[in-house]
């Protein structure tokens, strides 16, 4: 048994007559010739549709790629910079003398050798705060650290050699090891 299209379907169940079927027909084929000639193409809205769904979603992946590649970068970062401090701290001497200095308005304390204190107060050697704990590297592993890291807390004392001309004091030496 041969399948019937709709057309010869409703001719033959009585819902439309000969002439409206042709009526029917004639339009579609006026319709597909003016495509072809104007070549002018359907507007199929679902294809839209799907169309922009499909590149929200492609969007909404990418940002979220995106921001999970951050994340692995800024771990990748925090654990070179752990490394990197691991690898270069130098010791703390618990019997030494008080290291003070400043941390988000509260004073810390650090005990340190005689050596690693004038170090610290020329800038040869900086603090730096690893998770809640306080480490003493060297200025040359601050410098890769702050590559690495720009924000990260790091206590550096730079000494300034600039002297102002008309400083009155200026042939006077300002002791930085006095104990208080």
């Amino acid at each position: 048994m041969a399948k019937l299209t709709l057309q010869e379907q409703l001719l033959k169940s009585g819902l439309v007559s000969n002439a409206q079927a042709k009526t029917i027909k004639s339009d579609k084929n006026k319709q597909m010739q003016q495509q072809h000639k104007n070549k002018v193409a359907v507007v199929d809205e679902a294809k839209l549709l799907v169309q922009q769904a499909q590149e929200l979603k492609l969007l909404k992946d990418r940002e979220l790629n995106q921001l999970r590649k951050e994340g692995l970068d800024q771990k990748g970062l925090a654990a070179q910079i752990k490394q990197l401090i691991e690898l270069n701290v130098i010791a703390q001497d618990k019997d030494g003398i008080a290291y003070h200095f400043n941390d988000a308005g509260k004073v810390k304390t650090l005990y340190v050798s005689e050596r690693v204190r004038d170090q610290l107060s020329s800038g040869v050697v900086a603090i730096v705060k690893m998770e809640k704990r306080y480490e003493i590297v060297s200025a040359a592993i601050v410098s890769k650290i702050r590559e690495r890291d720009p924000h990260y807390f790091i206590i550096v004392n730079e000494v300034s050699a600039v002297i102002a001309a008309d400083d009155p004091y200026a042939g006077y030496a300002i002791p930085d090891d006095l104990m208080w």
